[in-house]
């Protein structure tokens, strides 16, 4: 008899397992609540605009993505940015200043441009240098990331750089963040170089050797038409036909040789394998029926809200010239958001020539309770924060606002032990799998390579 997988949520992890199920013969049948697969992935098309609702674009580092597009046949799409205007901007005392050059996330590896910043002060500045001379961590326990950064960097390196670039893409508070779940790469540069510095420069040394492709690669990348791209592409790679979508699945249950996938409509699925690709808290009332240990252990992990508000501005209506691809606005600054991306300069086939096309994220690590105003509400608040901070005057012809509540994972201090533990229980379970954002890795890529794994344990049980 042929062994089936059932898979739970059409994410890009689901479906980055899929594709990898596909390969190996193995059969699957996917289920969605929602309308359309893809999860945080929307891409929308309003004209000639094109807007991106959740991530617009992946880190070709993380490699798993590079290797999922490549197998839906995207490679030929992939989109570098226009690297011409490259730069991030922080908003300071009244200003925005260019991130010095050659810092990667947090750590300084030019001395030049960063003696020439006017973001940082000169005790800043020195204190970032020193790093090169700070003694490495001894023991190997977790610590909050603004723990980490100021103990190697300083305080101004954490408040002024390393805050607000986390914020951006961890929406989450560095005085909780878990360094060892956030940037285990960090951690480890710090045990076996012993500077962040000596690190980065011996890993740009190196480059990245997991993946080979003849496309030219930036350091961030997306795809022609937009990340929803690739979650056309893999669903048409595995067939339509195996993703059901409008389908609310209630919960799993263990059975003789496998398991029970009851949806809402008192369809029962049964299969030998379930992969769930759904957040934390919602795989924990999936399965409390079955284990309410595993399902307190995967309540314990914290979320937070979130918004993108995009919009479209006519060029001639507009003063000033914008510089980089957008900015960054530190928690103590006291702003009401936290970034703002112009979406048409960064990327190319985004808006016409005419028009700027931009994105400010809000909510996350401060000011969450913004997510959840009204329309007219937090689109007033972005101007007005746009106004004070660029100088905005104009009046935007389109806006579009995407929240995510509860839409992003928080690896807080101990997330690993946490997770561990959820790990060691699901041992109890042969079959039954985790993926996704709420584990070990939030980027598409780490989502990707939770799915690629899964795919490969179902294989050495299904093909021995």
């Amino acid at each position: 008899m042929k062994r089936k997988v059932a898979l739970i949520g059409a994410g890009i992890a689901a479906l980055g397992c899929a594709v990898s199920l596909k390969e190996q013969g193995i059969d699957f049948i996917i289920f969605e609540k929602g309308r359309l697969p893809g999860g945080k992935i929307v891409t929308e098309k309003f004209d000639n605009l094109l807007v991106e609702g959740g991530p617009d674009s992946y880190l070709p580092e993380k490699y798993w993505s590079v290797e999922l597009i490549k197998k839906v046949g995207l490679e030929g799409e992939m989109l570098c940015t226009n690297d011409e205007y490259k730069g991030t901007y922080i908003y300071s005392r009244g200003r925005l200043h260019p991130l010095p050059e050659g810092v990667m996330l947090m750590v300084p590896t030019m001395i030049t441009p960063l003696v020439k910043s006017t973001l940082l002060s000169w005790p800043g500045k020195i204190r970032m240098g020193l790093e090169l001379f700070v003694p490495p961590k001894k023991d190997l326990s977790d610590e909050s990331l603004a723990q980490f950064v100021t103990r190697r960097l300083g305080r101004e390196c954490l408040e002024l750089i390393a805050e607000p670039l986390v914020a951006g893409i961890h929406t989450s508070n560095p005085d909780n963040m878990s360094v060892l779940a956030t940037f285990p790469r960090f951690a480890e540069m710090e045990r076996k170089y012993g500077s962040l510095i000596r690190g980065i420069l011996r890993a740009r040394k190196q480059g990245n050797r997991n993946f080979v492709t003849s496309q030219k690669m930036t350091y961030f990348m997306s795809l022609r038409e937009g990340m929803y791209e690739l979650v056309r592409a893999a669903v048409k790679f595995i067939g339509e036909e195996r993703v059901k979508t409008e389908t609310t699945v209630v919960s799993v249950n263990k059975r003789e040789g496998g398991y029970e996938v009851v949806c809402l409509d008192g369809t029962v699925y049964k299969c030998d394998a379930v992969v769930i690709a759904t957040p934390s808290f919602v795989t924990a009332e999936l399965i409390r029926g079955m284990d309410e240990e595993l399902a307190e252990q995967l309540s314990q992990i914290k979320w937070s809200s979130s918004a993108t508000v995009s919009l479209a501005f006519r060029k001639k209506e507009m003063e000033g010239t914008l510089r980089g691809f957008g900015f960054i606005v530190p928690r103590r600054e006291g702003r009401k958001i936290n970034a703002c991306t112009y979406s048409s300069i960064k990327w190319s086939n985004r808006a016409p020539e005419d028009v700027l096309l931009l994105r400010c994220f809000v909510g996350g690590g401060h000011h969450e309770e913004l997510v959840f105003c009204d329309d007219g509400e937090l689109l007033e608040v972005v101007l007005a924060e746009l106004r004070e901070i660029i100088g905005f005057k104009a009046t935007p012809f389109f806006s579009r606002i995407y929240r995510w509540e509860r839409g992003m994972p928080k690896y807080t201090v101990g997330h690993l032990e946490r997770i561990s533990a959820v790990e060691e229980r699901l041992k109890l379970y042969p079959g039954l799998y985790f993926i996704g954002s709420s584990y070990r890795g939030i980027g598409i890529g780490d989502c990707v390579r939770s799915g690629f794994v899964a795919a490969e344990e179902i294989r050495k049980a299904f093909l021995p």
